[in-house]
């Protein structure tokens, strides 16, 4: 029986330790997911902050060389041709710079001037209109336009007409120029000039250095059909061969619908390892927990194996002691039935040592059911118990031990009765370990009840099998002893009641035998009012008869 429960502890430790490695692992695998996702989202917004800052940028660039070109003599003609227009009496209208401090800074204006001469009255007249000076619109593309729609004050001397300003700007013909020369460039681009490889990886460094990203990678650009754009100066980490689907892609200028799209294809080889640092420390914490927990269990397994040892060297020592200790016990016997012979000893000594006798022989009585006792505890912890099975009917085994128990009351008024309900009693199982069983419950019955023993045997046939109920209104068990009282060499406290003997191998005995025949056992006990024990015997399962 040990060696099965061995047996299943060892299987048991093993789908544990098992159970916990596969656990841990679905939870690092499931951890692997989370930062993969988490990956994947800060590479696409960092992806989409590269396409709008390389955009941005080509955009200020592409307008800064259009704007870097001199329109100066064109955009002073358009501003002659609006002013005439818009007042026609002008004879002449020259432009000259000049210079006005604004907030503090100072800023290039052009001063318009227009004369004109009245034939009739003979009355000539100057009128002057203040405007930017176009070498200041660059300050529009590099993010300097904070005066640029200033408002003009009616201080300033030179006669600055808002309105007049305004609508030389709207019809300014040199900013039609601009847009349509911008358009024509960027038809006739080439990936090539439309991108600057070594530019772009700037950006993508720096972006990824900011979002914490691996700083080791590799890109590639390809064509909306994706054909891989070459260029002929790029950096190291432009490649080529990548396989765009492990690769993250973003279209590099996402706000132009008229030209071709042209996509960043952004790689990164150690991308696993990187993942695998940010799980590091909960990788650690799984590992650790692991170890420990193996650990303590192979220590606990160990733990069972060097106790199993243990039990089986002291369960050899007993049976050996108890062997040995069985004859001197036969020899004291035969001297204590030689010292009674008549023809050994004369009738006046045997008067005298007759007690003695008698003392020895009793003494040495109980040290033999104690040998008895311990050999069969010793014999069942090993698993070396041996059955002969055969037919048996419970009840005259009953009858008959309380018959003999009849007498043990004799001089006590205690009682001992018997109730049988059915006509049934037939059981297989082992004559000698079925009988010691019933006794040991009687004789527990007998010692621990009061001055005078009122004692019952109840059986009966359930569904599971027959029944047995001992009864008695004894001292009790209290609650705190209960679960222990099948444990061995276990004795219930007595109080003040001093002539209850035993060595606590009665009941383990008992439940020993129940366990290796499948059957059950039960006690309720009520301190102070008695103790009942119920044996269901399964005689259902049927044993192999010797």
């Amino acid at each position: 029986m040990k060696k099965i429960r061995l047996s299943i502890a060892t299987v048991l430790l093993t789908i544990s330790v098992l159970s916990l490695i596969i656990i841990q692992t679905f939870q690092m695998i499931q951890l692997y997911e989370r930062k993969n996702i988490q990956f994947r989202q800060n590479l696409n917004n960092c992806l989409d902050k590269i396409a709008f800052r390389h955009e941005k940028a080509e955009d200020y660039k592409r307008y800064m060389n259009i704007i870097n070109k001199d329109f100066s003599g064109q955009y002073k003609d358009a501003l002659k041709q609006e002013f005439k227009n818009l007042m026609p009496i002008q004879e002449s209208i020259s432009i000259h710079d000049t210079v006005i401090m604004v907030n503090g800074r100072m800023e290039n204006y052009l001063v318009i001037k227009g004369d004109a001469f009245d034939s009739i009255s003979g009355v000539r007249s100057e009128q002057k209109v203040l405007a930017r000076d176009v070498r200041e619109m660059r300050d529009l593309f590099q993010g300097k336009s904070g005066h640029i729609t200033h408002k003009d004050s009616s201080a300033i001397s030179i006669q600055l007409n808002q309105k007049v300003l305004q609508h030389i700007f709207k019809k300014a013909k040199f900013v039609n120029e601009m847009m349509i020369q911008a358009f024509r460039d960027n038809m006739y681009e080439t990936p090539q000039r439309r991108i600057d490889a070594i530019f772009l990886d700037s950006i993508i460094r720096m972006e990824l250095k900011k979002d914490d990203l691996p700083q080791k990678y590799a890109f590639m650009i390809t064509n909306e059909y994706g054909r891989i754009i070459k260029f002929d100066v790029s950096p190291e980490t432009q490649q080529y061969k990548l396989d765009s689907t492990k690769c993250g892609k973003i279209n590099l200028f996402p706000s132009n619908i008229l030209d071709e799209d042209l996509y960043l294809h952004l790689y990164f080889p150690n991308r696993n390892a990187f993942i695998f640092r940010e799980m590091k420390a909960s990788f650690f914490v799984t590992i650790l927990l692991v170890v420990i927990i193996i650990i303590a269990l192979v220590f606990m397994f160990r733990t069972i194996l060097e106790q199993r040892k243990l039990s089986e060297l002291k369960s050899d020592f007993i049976s050996n002691m108890t062997h040995e200790f069985k004859t001197p016990i036969s020899t004291i016997s035969l001297a204590c039935e030689a010292l009674g012979d008549s023809d050994m000893v004369d009738e006046n000594s045997k008067q005298r040592i007759y007690p003695f006798v008698k003392m020895i022989h009793q003494e040495n009585k109980r040290l033999e059911l104690l040998v008895e006792s311990i050999l069969h505890s010793a014999v069942i912890d090993k698993g070396e118990i041996q059955h002969n099975h055969v037919d048996l009917n419970l009840k005259e085994l009953i009858l008959n031990l309380v018959e003999n128990a009849k007498f043990r009351l004799q001089g006590t008024n205690g009682t001992i009765t018997t109730e049988f309900s059915g006509d049934d009693f037939s059981i297989i199982a082992d004559k000698m370990h079925l009988t010691n069983l019933l006794a040991n419950l009687i004789e527990n019955a007998i010692k621990y009840s009061k001055e005078t023993p009122e004692i019952k045997l109840f059986l009966d046939r359930n569904t599971k099998g027959l029944q047995l109920s001992v009864i008695d209104k004894g001292i009790g068990i209290s609650k705190e002893h209960l679960p222990k009282i099948f444990d061995k060499l276990y004795r219930v406290p007595t109080g003040n009641l001093h002539n209850v003997k035993g060595f606590g191998l009665g009941l383990s005995y008992v439940k020993s035998i129940c366990e290796e025949y499948g059957w059950e056992i039960n006690v309720k006990s009520q301190f102070g009012e008695g103790t009942t024990f119920i044996v269901t015997f399964n005689t259902k399962r049927k044993w192999k008869k010797n």
